[in-house]
């Protein structure tokens, strides 16, 4: 064998970030192509919208996972479909490992928060949950990291969604208020964690006297 010891030819550092904001912005697609491929399997199929959340039925702590994926209708997952996408796109700037972990503890808490306090015999079903919970990681984002660009995303969010946010959250029939709260608080706590703990591990100001 015949060893070669020409060093190997990485990628230039700048063509990292846009490789990984790459991936990024495909898995928010790829999770919004999954939507649309049960919805279809739903319409085929039978009825999946069953496995959704189910409030504190321990069978129904499935739907954490699975409600998201699942929808009343094409109408309801187009609803739900162009936030997300538009949302997480937003997200999927900040790289792979950013959009994926805001993506579970939004999923984690919303749903978690849903089983709790849902009503008793209920079944809830779809992604607005994980819309309201990117909405409210983006504004909060800008309240924890202080960064020009991160208020002023905030601030347009808030222009665009702001009212449906505050619509989505009031008790109606038929909707999932509950999954719209806490996939909110969820967002909250996904910006606290990833940006105040990056403040905390920032370099100190050093002041001269």
């Amino acid at each position: 064998m015949i060893a070669d010891s020409t060093p190997a030819i990485r990628p230039p550092a700048e063509a990292r970030p846009r490789d990984d904001r790459s991936r990024a912005l495909a898995l928010v697609i790829v999770l919004a192509v999954v939507m649309w491929a049960v919805e279809v399997v739903d319409l085929l199929a039978g009825d999946l919208d069953s496995a959704g959340i189910r409030p504190r039925d321990p069978d129904g702590l499935v739907g954490i996972a699975a409600s998201p994926f699942l929808h009343g209708s094409f109408g309801h997952l187009l609803g739900n479909t162009i936030p997300f996408i538009v949302l997480g796109a937003v997200i999927a700037l900040g790289g792979l490992a950013r959009v994926a972990v805001v993506t579970l503890i939004v999923a984690g808490i919303g749903g978690l928060g849903t089983w709790i306090t849902g009503p008793a015999g209920t079944v809830h079903i779809g992604a607005s949950g994980i819309v309201f919970g990117f909405a409210a990681y983006l504004v909060a984002r800008g309240a924890y990291s202080r960064r020009p660009l991160h208020v002023g995303v905030g601030l347009v969010v808030l222009a665009v969604y702001g009212t449906t946010l505050l619509v989505g959250l009031v008790p109606t029939p038929g909707v999932s208020w509950q999954g719209h709260l806490f996939g909110a608080i969820g967002g909250i706590v996904a910006a606290r964690v990833l940006h105040r703990q990056r403040a905390r591990t920032a370099s100190p100001v050093v002041a001269a006297y």
